[in-house]
């Protein structure tokens, strides 16, 4: 890669810098270091990496690694920091994703602790007369939240794969919370445009704003003694203290008191899951990815052997022809995964399908490298007859080998707006990721139900999709991001960025993203090449811009050095070497 005549110049400066220049060899490395490739340089590091989006988080995570913790212990300690110095996503009352590499023994584990549906969860609660969900039910307040499972996957993280006490790795979060965070001027504009939603609950109110309900000012310190109080119930009685302790009494109280679905027995009955990753592999390297309940990593692997069938470094980075032929792949698989993906628990998923290459050729036969096929007459395909018999990603890699891919989310930026009074911690508002419309007209018509269908216990389908792929058996490239329903098209982005194109980790994050779902309308970011724009609307694609897309913060791997790259698109993130 590109970068690498950079990083090889850096460390031979280090030489050079303690010794006169006195020969021709070390004027040539010297001359060496002043050639920069890339315009973008990731961080580097030679004992291993964490990237947040959130700077204190991201240093707690590395002080633990160089406490001896191992990369689960330093994504436990960040996810709780997270949860305290980025309320909007971080959370203990939401849910996600781990993926976690063992260098020891070589497994690769998925930990699923996604929300499950309330017992108490109807359909009616969630749609009117007509079938129309309603928003004000099923994305704010009480009756939002699915059973959080944030708590019970890094329990459950730390119980079979960390090294350093549990309390180690809580301790750093309860005083973040305990002592107070000085705001960041993003940090206090969040609060000032959540306003409305974490009116919700008056325990929201009381944590975010001053008692006569002005707004905290960026370099003013908030303190958060609830959800600081909640902390050190987790350090001193794990799991048990949220799901079964004093804060699940808490939560139950308020709940029931509320109106709310979630009682004591939904907490208790909760449980975090160990499956396997979805595999697949692109241009020889083996790509390992996140298996339903998120949509995500089977949309991804289709996505990956459709481009696979293409010359993309022919076609170059960001041209027109790459973009279209990326935008067709993602329409296509996009429409796959509404058809057929949902709680593996619940419902039969033809994953074997998603991942086929041949699958993958046939749709790509479809493709016209030319022009825009209308998303109807591209159609869903089918992938069971190729079957064999304001969320936040971090990615954390330790000297030993080790590698972990997390992303967990509150669902919308807040969630559901709603605090446990007495708990301090904001819940999630995942009840309207369920196909809830889609499962009325079923229901009225006498036809099965969608395979995202609400249930109870049933875990949401989530677009969210921690990543790595694998090059020689070993990581690397760690991967992930928030973005809601631009995740998959921005973790494939960044895929072919690193792999087509070669560039270094934090050029690949840096590049402009596009967004394409089953509809015919292609999104890209502010500021995209105008002449790129009119060349894609020349070839049929109807263009609109708005905001940025995603936040991913990755790791790559190579020649024995950790390359760490934050995603610029959310201010605070920051790869930190430990």
């Amino acid at each position: 890669m590109t970068f690498f005549r950079f990083v090889s110049a850096s460390l031979a400066a280090l030489a050079i810098a303690a010794a006169p220049l006195a020969s021709s060899e070390a004027w040539a490395q010297k001359k060496q270091l002043l050639e920069y490739p890339s315009i973008h340089s990731p961080v580097v590091g030679e004992k291993g990496m964490v990237v947040s989006q959130n700077t204190i988080a991201t240093k707690v995570g590395a002080d633990i690694l160089r406490q001896g913790g191992n990369a689960v212990d330093a994504a436990v300690a960040t996810a709780f920091a997270l949860a305290v110095t980025l309320p909007r996503a971080g959370n203990i009352g939401g849910d996600g994703f781990m993926m976690v590499h063992l260098a020891k023994t070589g497994e690769t584990i998925f930990i699923d602790y996604r929300g499950v549906a309330p017992k108490a969860a109807k359909l009616d609660t969630f749609v009117d007369q007509d079938g129309k969900e309603i928003d004000d039910v099923a994305s704010k307040g009480y009756r939002a939240p699915t059973v959080p499972g944030t708590v019970a996957g890094l329990y459950l993280a730390h119980q079979k794969y960390g090294r350093l006490p549990w309390k180690t790795l809580v301790e750093p979060a309860y005083r973040l919370a305990a002592d107070g965070v000085v705001l960041s001027p993003d940090e206090a504009f969040v609060f000032s445009w959540g306003k409305q939603r974490l009116s919700e609950s008056a325990a929201g109110k009381q944590a975010f704003y001053k008692p006569d309900g002005a707004l905290y000012r960026a370099g003013e310190t908030l303190k958060q003694p609830d959800l600081a109080w909640s902390l050190r119930q987790i350090a001193d009685k794990g799991a048990d203290a949220f799901y079964r302790g004093e804060i699940a009494q808490r939560f139950a109280a308020d709940m029931k008191a509320h109106g709310g679905l979630i009682t004591a027995e939904d907490l208790a009955s909760y449980k975090a899951v160990i499956r396997k990753p979805l595999i697949g592999n692109y241009r020889g390297l083996t790509v390992m990815t996140s298996p339903p309940a998120s949509a995500g990593g089977a949309t991804l692997l289709e996505m990956l052997n459709i481009l696979e069938t293409f010359d993309l470094k022919a076609s170059g980075l960001g041209s027109a022809k790459t973009l279209h032929l990326q935008a067709e792949a993602m329409k296509m698989a996009y429409a796959d995964r509404a058809r057929y993906l949902g709680d593996t628990d619940f419902v039969k998923v033809p994953l074997g399908g998603f991942a086929s290459k041949a699958y993958g050729a046939e749709r790509a036969k479809r493709i016209d490298p030319d022009r825009a096929t209308p998303a109807k007459d591209l159609g869903v395909g089918d992938p069971w007859a190729f079957e064999s018999h304001n969320t936040t990603h971090f990615s954390v890699a330790d000297a030993e080998g080790n590698a972990v891919s997390n992303t967990y989310t509150l669902g919308a930026d807040f969630g559901s707006g709603v605090m446990v009074a007495g708990a301090g911690f904001v819940l999630n508002n995942q009840m309207n990721n369920y196909a809830h419309e889609a499962a009325w007209r079923a229901r009225k018509a006498g036809k099965p139900l969608p395979p995202n269908a609400l249930e109870p216990g049933k875990r949401v389908l989530s677009t969210m999709m921690p990543t790595m792929i694998f090059k020689d058996g070993k990581p690397w490239l760690i991967t992930g991001t928030p973005g809601g329903a631009t995740i998959i098209d921005t973790v494939l982005q960044v895929i072919v960025n690193t792999v087509d194109f070669k560039l270094n980790v934090a050029e690949a994050t840096h590049q402009p993203r596009i967004f394409q779902d089953a509809s015919d309308t292609l999104r890209v970011e502010p500021n995209f090449n105008p002449d790129t724009v009119a060349l894609l609307k020349a070839m049929g694609h109807p263009i609109t811009s708005d905001e940025t897309m995603g936040s991913a913060q990755s790791i790559m791997i190579d020649n024995a050095l950790f390359l760490g790259g934050a995603d610029p698109r959310r201010p605070g993130a920051e790869a930190v070497a430990p």
